[in-house]
């Protein structure tokens, strides 16, 4: 399709983990998934580039309290937050990013600003001193859920590795892996990705997750990767990248994840991911019980959200593919 008169494809991710508890906390879910794709996907349709919807969409889901990144994201081992995120044009093959930033409401916006910069990943003091620079106004992105999940694990000496993936009391699970993802290709034919994240919780100070490294968001003008999981097992992989590389060789989108996440399942990771390629593919894969995903194909929205299966991948075609929608053990 020529420039100008693609369909715009969106998907996007609140994490990954254990099951989420009841039909009730499945259905509170897609909502908050369903109402960014609206927003996000009319961005789109209006004209809107790749970067920008992204960026749009990683401040929607950093603004919901129950995933973990921005507003509700987790607590860290001495009780602090904080927050990494980063965002890559595939146009442009540009990667920026902040790692362990505090007190601000949205990461992602300083990753679009570091996106011009010459210098483009900010860690902790570095990112701060951005903050100040740019008069961002202070935010606390604490909420009661996520200091009370905190509390009770400090009764016990911190026994769970990583805090719930969702931030409701009905639905905390036993294990989750809190990040938040957008992947968007734009009626120009750019891609972008974006991922942000609170952490996993619980973590030892100074702790770096995979969100603001291209493990854990990766895109190109062949395709583009948000991950999610446990961070340590991203790196391991290299996932986000591993998928477009295996894209650009000549891989077939729906291929390059089921090959990665076999190699995933081989390895006992606990990851999941989201893409878009240059065609309109859609896909997403998943070693966890749950991905917290949804996408727009531009006829209609769907979720993942009920794949209880462990060790799934699946596609959407792109709208000028004839193969079928298909999920694979």
């Amino acid at each position: 399709m020529r420039p100008g008169h693609i369909q715009p494809k969106l998907i996007i991710h609140g994490g990954a983990g254990s099951s989420l508890r009841g039909k009730g906390g499945e259905e509170s879910v897609r909502r908050s998934l369903f109402r960014t794709l609206e927003e996000v996907y009319g961005l789109l349709i209006a004209g809107a580039s790749a970067e920008t919807a992204v960026v749009r969409g990683c401040q929607l889901l950093e603004d919901e309290p129950r995933f973990n990144a921005g507003t509700g994201s987790v607590l860290q081992s001495d009780g602090q937050i904080r927050m990494s995120a980063s965002l890559m044009s595939g146009s442009e093959q540009r990667f920026s990013g902040v790692i362990n930033i505090s007190r601000i409401k949205n990461p992602i916006d300083l990753a679009l600003y570091l996106q011009d910069q010459s210098d483009r990943i900010l860690s902790d003091h570095g990112a701060a001193e951005l903050v100040r620079e740019l008069k961002l106004p202070p935010h606390d992105p604490l909420t009661e859920i996520r200091l009370q999940e905190w509390i009770q694990e400090r009764h016990g000496n911190f026994h769970r590795e990583m805090a719930g993936v969702v931030a409701e009391k009905e639905l905390l699970t036993e294990a989750g892996r809190g990040t938040v993802g957008v992947v968007a290709l734009d009626n120009e034919g750019r891609i972008a990705a974006g991922t942000s994240t609170g952490g996993k919780g619980f973590e030892r100070i100074g702790r770096v997750s995979d969100s603001a490294t291209p493990a854990g968001n990766y895109a190109t003008h062949h395709a583009g990767i948000s991950c999610t999981g446990i961070g340590e097992d991203i790196l391991d992989e290299c996932l986000a990248a591993r998928i477009v590389v295996r894209v650009t060789d000549g891989m077939a989108l729906q291929d390059a994840f089921q090959r990665s996440f076999l190699e995933s399942e081989t390895n006992r990771r606990d990851l999941g991911a989201i893409g878009i390629d240059r065609t309109g593919a859609i896909a997403w894969g998943k070693t966890s019980e749950v991905l917290l995903a949804a996408y727009h194909t531009g006829e209609a929205m769907h979720d993942t959200l009920s794949l209880e299966e462990t060790m799934v991948t699946g596609s959407h075609p792109s709208s000028h593919e004839q193969t079928n929608t298909k999920n694979v053990r």
